[in-house]
C-alpha cells in the first residue's frame, strides 16, 4: 500500500508501508509509562567508566551460581547506605527515601520490559541476592509473575551490556527518582607505569531527577558505587554478608 504515488514536481517521496500494527497491551503501559517519566521528572544523566576486574574476580570466586550482576546489585546497596537520596521516589511534591533497598531490575521479554523487585537487597547475603534474582528472572521470563512483584520498588537497575550495548541514558521508573543502567565489559588501554596496560572496564549510567537530586551528589554517587566495585575482594568468599 503507497500513501502517495505522486513524486514529480516537488511532492513528498512516496512510502509503501509493509507493516501496521496496534500497540500490544504490555507496549501500551511501557509507553505510557515512558510517557509520564519524561512528562513528570527532569531526566539527567551521569555516567562514569570503572575498572571491572575486581568484579569480574569477585563473582568467578563465587561460583557459577553468582554472576557479576549480583555483585554489582550488592555494591549497589552498599552504595544506597551512603546515599538514601536515590533510594527514593518523589511523588506528591514529596522526596521519600526508604530504609529498605527493594531494587528493580529490567528483564527483557517477548514485547516489552519487566522489571521485578527484589525485595530488601540490603539485608541479603550475595548468595541470597543471587537466587532472588534468578527467581524472579525465571518467573518472568515464563509470564508467571503477578503484579506485587513488580511493585514496591526504590531503585531500579537495567543492564544493556549484555547486549554489547557500551553506555546508553537508562529512563527513570516513577517514581522513583534514580536508575542505573550497567554497559558492556570491554578490554580498554590504560596508561601504566609508564607503558600501556588492557584492563576490563564497565560504564555505568545513573539517571536521576535533577528536580529533587542535584548532579554534585550524583557524581559523589558513582564516585562511591566505583569505590565498591574496584575493591571486589571482599566479595571473594561468595557470600558477603550485608
Amino acid at each position: 500500500m503507497s500513501e502517495n504515488s505522486d513524486d514529480v514536481d516537488g511532492g513528498p517521496a512516496p512510502r509503501t508501508v509493509v507493516d501496521e500494527r496496534s500497540l500490544s497491551p504490555m507496549r501500551k503501559t511501557i509507553a505510557n509509562r515512558l510517557q509520564e517519566s519524561y512528562q513528570n521528572a527532569v531526566h539527567v544523566t551521569a555516567s562514569r567508566e570503572v575498572d571491572a576486574e575486581a568484579l569480574i574476580a569477585a563473582a568467578d570466586a563465587a561460583g557459577d551460581d553468582v554472576s557479576i550482576m549480583d555483585v554489582l546489585l550488592h555494591a549497589l546497596s552498599e552504595t544506597l547506605d551512603a546515599h538514601r537520596a536515590f533510594n527514593a521516589t518523589f511523588e506528591d511534591g514529596k522526596h521519600r527515601s526508604y530504609e529498605e533497598h527493594n531494587v528493580a531490575v529490567a528483564v527483557d521479554v517477548d514485547g516489552g520490559l519487566v522489571a521485578p523487585v527484589i525485595a530488601d537487597v540490603g539485608s541479603k547475603s550475595l548468595a541470597e541476592i543471587a537466587t532472588e534474582r534468578r527467581r524472579l528472572t525465571d518467573l518472568v521470563q515464563r509470564g508467571e509473575y503477578e503484579m506485587r512483584d513488580l511493585r514496591g520498588g526504590t531503585i531500579t537497575v537495567s543492564n544493556l551490556g549484555v547486549l554489547g550495548v557500551d553506555s546508553f541514558t537508562p529512563v527513570i521508573n516513577p517514581p522513583q527518582v534514580a536508575i542505573l543502567g550497567i554497559g558492556r565489559i570491554a578490554e580498554r588501554a590504560r596508561p601504566d607505569d609508564g607503558g600501556v596496560a588492557f584492563r576490563r572496564r564497565v560504564t555505568l549510567d545513573l539517571s536521576f531527577d535533577h528536580r529533587v537530586i542535584d548532579g554534585a551528589d550524583a557524581a559523589r554517587f558513582l564516585g562511591t558505587l566505583a569505590d565498591r566495585v574496584e575493591s571486589g575482594d571482599q566479595y571473594i568468599d561468595g557470600n558477603a554478608q550485608p
